[in-house]
């Protein structure tokens, strides 16, 4: 199949896109990458989203008008895609949408909403859409979160160490390999450190570009105490969370009012992320950290991660053949291609579900949609075509 896949994350600021070939050959899922690009969204459409997430407060009318702009605005992305990789052709778009609430009470979560309507991409490209992957997990009894687990442990089977796929986004991710696999969110990624720097900048910065401002700040070790001191850290895996705790509310009741804002506070916010990932792994003991997400990007973040995972091995997705910035994308064509089979799109070991479910629904294209045979094995293996 040939797949497009789209993805914009928990930092909220494009639409990625990548366009793969996918083969099933036995036991083995063959990927090659066709070419990926990345959008951003128009700035009024971003400010209406950021607006609308937690804290922030909307009525009905908002979410319509934002999974109609969202849904319009990746399916501009699926067209270009389809266009550039696929010379107007291709088999499947797999939208991942934009989260903008994941809903979690004592642990369990209880529902998720991506928006971005697939309709729109249906009808512009003709193509049939896969959507909504997350809630027949979160149905099955799982969090819906991580749920690119299954696509981490398929790409870095047979390594010949104990793995850990690190996604650092606004939400950081991990998924480590072994007999008894896990996934789980570890906690903010760019999250606290975006919402330090606007707190800091009175708003005219979202982001610590290059970690400039934490790498001529200073951590502040009783502020950095304090913050570790989060119950959700020490909630045991399968676990997930969002911007709907760690956002800039949560940094407001934390800091004291008195403290003038400084570049200090993105340093210290900038160590809390790089500390609770590698807390959160010391346990499970991997020898290899392969990390991906906006958050490598920041070099003062992972000479700290580097520092605080020492001795064990701190590399990038680049370096397995899988370009960083196409990860996701590429993780959620892989589960579009997935469903369109018939076949599950999740790990319960990874997600707590009571079972592995197909994920998604299916929007068809302008020919309708006519699934392939069914594959009579099961993935156990991914690669990736040069």
């Amino acid at each position: 199949m040939r797949v497009i896949g789209l993805m914009s994350g928990t930092s909220h600021d494009a639409i990625d896109a990548v366009g793969a070939d996918i083969v099933l050959h036995d036991t083995v899922i063959q990927v090659r990458l066709v070419g990926q690009l990345s959008r951003s969204y128009p700035d009024d459409l971003r400010s209406e989203l950021i607006a609308a997430l937690p804290p922030g407060a909307i009525d009905m009318a908002a979410v319509c008008r934002l999974d109609t702009a969202i849904g319009q605005a990746f399916a501009d992305v699926a067209a270009a895609a389809q266009q550039e990789f696929f010379g107007g052709t291709a088999d499947l778009v797999a939208s991942h949408g934009q989260t903008v609430y994941h809903w979690v009470s004592d642990g369990a979560v209880r529902g998720t909403l991506q928006l971005g309507q697939p309709a729109w991409i249906a009808e512009r490209t003709g193509l049939p859409v896969v959507s909504d992957f997350r809630s027949r997990d979160i149905a099955a009894g799982g969090q819906g979160a991580p749920l690119v687990g299954l696509f981490d442990l398929l790409w870095l089977a047979g390594r010949p160490e104990r793995a850990a796929a690190l996604n650092i986004g606004g939400i950081a991710n991990v998924t480590v390999t072994g007999a008894e696999p896990v996934a789980f969110d570890t906690g903010p990624g760019n999250a606290l450190i975006d919402a330090a720097v606007e707190l800091c900048t009175g708003g005219t910065e979202h982001i610590d570009r290059a970690g400039v401002r934490a790498a001529r700040g200073h951590i502040d070790t009783e502020l950095l105490e304090t913050l570790l001191a989060e119950p959700y850290y020490r909630a045991p895996a399968p676990k997930s969370t969002g911007k709907e705790l760690f956002n800039s509310s949560y940094l407001h009741r934390v800091l004291d009012p008195r403290v003038p804002c400084t570049d200090d506070i993105v340093a210290t916010v900038t160590a809390l992320t790089a500390r609770t990932i590698a807390d959160a792994l010391a346990p499970l003991r991997p020898t290899e950290v392969i990390a991906s997400g906006g958050g490598i990007r920041n070099p003062t973040l992972m000479a700290m991660l580097g520092a605080y995972l020492s001795p064990t091995k701190l590399r990038t997705s680049d370096e397995l053949g899988l370009p960083s910035a196409a990860k996701e994308a590429t993780a959620f064509a892989v589960l579009g291609f997935l469903t369109a089979h018939g076949l599950a799109g999740s790990d319960p070991a990874c997600t707590g579900a009571n079972r592995a479910a197909v994920l998604g629904s299916i929007t068809p294209g302008a020919a309708g949609f006519t699934l392939p045979s069914a594959p009579t094995t099961v993935p156990r293996r991914l690669t990736l075509a040069g």
